[in-house]
């Protein structure tokens, strides 16, 4: 439950759901790449990938084309416009990053942001 609403806001704050957003960062840091590495560095189905980019695709945020030398192969890359919504997410991020009022003491914050890092590890 926890999780779905961080999702929801996640996806409301930057327009990106958290899989779409991993994958832009992927390309944004390891430039062009096989689709079958996109699978395997996000740990999801390859059906799962190739939704997820046809909707970065119709968004103009990925371009894909097929290995001339490998047809069954799919390269695929970010544009300079996912580029942008990526630096518009971080400055909105940044702007917004110390807005987050929690109902928590220092010390209840301390120990959730322990608890996090742990889970995250």
């Amino acid at each position: 439950m926890v999780n779905q609403e961080i999702t929801t806001k996640f996806e409301k704050e930057t327009g990106f759901s958290i899989t779409r957003y991993e994958l832009i960062m992927f390309l944004k840091e390891h430039g062009k790449s096989p689709q079958s590495t996109l699978q395997n560095a996000l740990k999801i189905d390859s059906a799962a990938v190739t939704r997820h980019l046809k909707v970065l695709e119709d968004k103009h945020y990925v371009t894909r084309e097929r290995n001339k030398a490998n047809n069954r192969e799919v390269f695929v890359s970010a544009t300079a416009q996912a580029n942008e919504a990526l630096a518009s997410c971080e400055t909105h991020y940044d702007a917004n990053s110390n807005k987050i009022h929690l109902p928590l003491s220092q010390a209840e914050e301390e120990t959730l942001l322990d608890l996090l890092t742990r889970l995250v590890k």
